[in-house]
């Protein structure tokens, strides 16, 4: 088409441009290959402290399934049954609102503690840490140290190097069918559970014993800190919840710069040096494969390893501890000591999420100790709506269910108000075995002509003889016209 002028339109040739074998030109993947890191063994508080929380969490959740109370499981939530044993509550699924409670101030705890002091909970309690800190302590043991685990996987296949991989794996596979058979058994009896699977009985079980087991298997003795850096969720968003007077692990660039190494006698001032002689033991330990120096990173686990580390250098240095250390980035640029540093963690948001978290864990509180001991569902029967029965008496049939949520065995008397003549034809007293349920048929009658036709509301009346116990529920009483 030519335009309305009658020039001809510009054309700009493209030319191909032969590819020279000394350009400058770099293709760079999009998918960089995993390095497997080795993390280093260092002692110290945090290292120290870090075994004291696996003892802790794993004793609890290795043992608390196998602790009695009374006759029953001490915590179990017994999904068959529909019901939730913990210590002496039972809950049915109309208590679902606690455990809306329980999520809701878990979450603001962890807004909460983060915006104190970061990350403790993923390098200290979290499960994909402790678990990872027991493989690798399993691998330190049967393969040795840093150096010496790097030589054995980049020496050929011996005999030493079949023998220790395979009691290493031996070892990974036990740990983690134990932990999957331990879940699995928070949600069926645990005694009976491992009788089922002595017989191979149970294939649902079985598959979630392995399912567990094979998760814990693979995250802790393969993903490892992968699942830290690239699949938790909380490592993208925690930067949402810092500020710069958050407890993180620090390095003091301004006392550590410029790095370099040095002669313990020699003036390393003088020559412009600063503390950190660069031995980069604070990588080395780290169990994600972070340089600290290089700031705030997202990776970052909050462990304190590195801290053990750089101290455990100064030491050796005859320098000052605190090179790296947990601080603020407040406390740092500005060179604030441990009271002032303190004092900024009382500061309005954290003020705030603890003022809301105390509310919510007191009302919940009130509400469990408050809570009545018995659940009833009130159901028609479809069958027989509104009948006419001996007597000249209009019967309604309804269902319901009386759940008994104590520890022994309830009497419970029915009755209903709210007509006039109303009464109840059935059995009006039921026997309720300790945290059982019970399906209890209830015939309704008022005198025939009575009412006008249409449903007329009343109230079921649920009493336990002997308790305080009592729940009042709303139902209607239909009349055909």
């Amino acid at each position: 088409m030519q335009p309305s002028d009658g020039k001809q339109p510009k054309i700009i040739p493209i030319k191909p441009v032969a590819a020279e074998s000394n350009s400058d030109q770099e293709t760079v993947s999009l998918y960089a290959a995993h390095k497997k890191i080795y993390p280093r063994s260092i002692s110290g508080l945090f290292a120290n402290w870090r075994w004291v929380m696996v003892f802790l969490t794993q004793l609890v959740f290795y043992g608390l399934p196998w602790v009695e109370w009374g006759q029953r499981q001490m915590v179990l939530f017994d999904l068959g049954a529909r019901r939730f044993y913990i210590f002496g509550l039972v809950l049915y699924p109309q208590d679902f609102i606690y455990l809306t409670g329980l999520l809701i101030i878990s979450a603001l705890s962890l807004f909460l503690f983060t915006a104190v002091a970061g990350r403790l909970w993923c390098g200290f309690s979290c499960p994909q840490t402790v678990y990872t800190e027991i493989f690798m302590w399993i691998e330190h043991k049967v393969e040795g140290d840093r150096s010496a685990r790097v030589r054995l996987d980049n020496s050929g296949w011996t005999f030493e190097k079949i023998w220790k991989k395979s009691l290493k794996q031996f070892l990974w596979v036990a740990i983690a069918a134990w932990t999957g058979f331990t879940f699995v058994g928070y949600f069926v009896p645990i005694r009976e559970l491992g009788a089922e699977l002595m017989a191979l009985q149970g294939s649902w079980q079985i598959f979630w014993v392995g399912f567990y087991g094979f998760a814990t298997y693979g995250n802790a003795g393969f993903l490892r800190e992968q699942v830290c850096k690239y699949m938790c969720p909380y490592a993208r968003f925690q930067s949402a919840m810092f500020d710069k007077d958050t407890l993180i692990v620090t390095y003091d660039a301004a006392r550590g710069e410029q790095r370099g190494p040095r002669n313990k006698t020699v003036d390393y001032k003088a020559k412009g040096l600063g503390d950190c002689i660069d031995c980069t033991l604070c990588v080395q330990v780290c169990p994600v494969g972070i340089d600290i120096r290089n700031g705030l990173q997202y990776e970052c686990i909050g462990c304190g390893l590195c801290v053990d580390a750089c101290n455990t250098v100064m030491d050796k240095m005859g320098y000052a501890r605190g090179l790296v250390r947990f601080s603020t980035q407040n406390g740092v640029a500005q060179g604030w000591g441990q009271s002032e540093i303190i004092r900024r963690i009382f500061r309005p948001r954290v003020l705030v999420y603890t003022a809301i978290l105390l509310s919510l864990c007191m009302a919940m509180l009130i509400s469990l100790v408050m809570r009545t001991p018995l659940k009833v569902d009130v159901v028609r029967d479809r069958a027989a709506l509104s009948r006419i029965v001996a007597g000249g008496k209009l019967e309604n049939i309804y269902r319901l269910q009386i759940m008994n949520a104590t520890e022994a065995t309830q009497r419970y008397r029915i009755s209903a108000r709210g007509l006039d003549g109303l009464e109840v034809a059935s059995d009006a007293e039921v026997e309720i075995e300790a945290a059982q349920s019970r399906w209890v048929p209830v015939r309704l009658q008022i005198p025939y002509g009575s009412m006008p036709s249409g449903s007329h509301p009343f109230y079921f009346d649920i009493q336990a003889i002997g308790a305080d116990a009592q729940l009042t529920e709303k139902s209607v009483f239909l009349v055909p016209r």
